[in-house]
């Protein structure tokens, strides 16, 4: 069983680096609500069996997503937008501690559904912005 999981682990490793490495800016963030997601149905599940461990591990994981997301908003170009995405990363931070610390499935569902309706609105993004912009930017040696 062991060995199963580390190829699963191995293999998940191996598709992020793939999908980041020929992933433009908008994709990088749909991949980040993704694992933010996938984090939060994992702890949900891990609550249910009652792994506390792993549940942590989890939040854990779903809390440096929010934080990196937080560390990403540009308040500069994004004004009132950025502003309100970052109270509602705060919010979402306060209650993954919450659910963290009283294993609370409700704090969970509403967190997910909060970020899964950013997730979606990210879906039209691509539509919105000349490919141009979308494209990352290559570096000189």
């Amino acid at each position: 069983m062991r060995i199963n999981q580390k190829a699963l682990e191995s293999y998940g490793a191996v598709k992020v680096v793939t999908g980041v490495s020929g992933a433009n800016s908008v994709q990088l963030i749909q991949m980040l609500f993704d694992g933010f997601l996938e984090s939060l149905s994992t702890a949900k599940g891990h609550i249910q069996h009652k792994d506390i461990t792993e549940k942590s591990k989890a939040l854990t994981r779903a809390g440096r997503i929010v934080l990196g997301l937080q560390n990403a908003l540009d308040f500069e170009k994004g004004g009132d937008l950025a502003k309100n995405l970052n109270e509602l990363y705060m919010y979402v931070t306060r209650r993954l501690l919450h659910a963290n610390i009283h294993n609370d499935l409700a704090a969970i569902d509403e967190v997910y559904g909060l970020m899964n309706d950013i997730r979606q609105a990210w879906e039209t993004v691509p539509a919105l912005v000349p490919p141009t912009t979308l494209e990352r930017p290559v570096y000189a040696n």
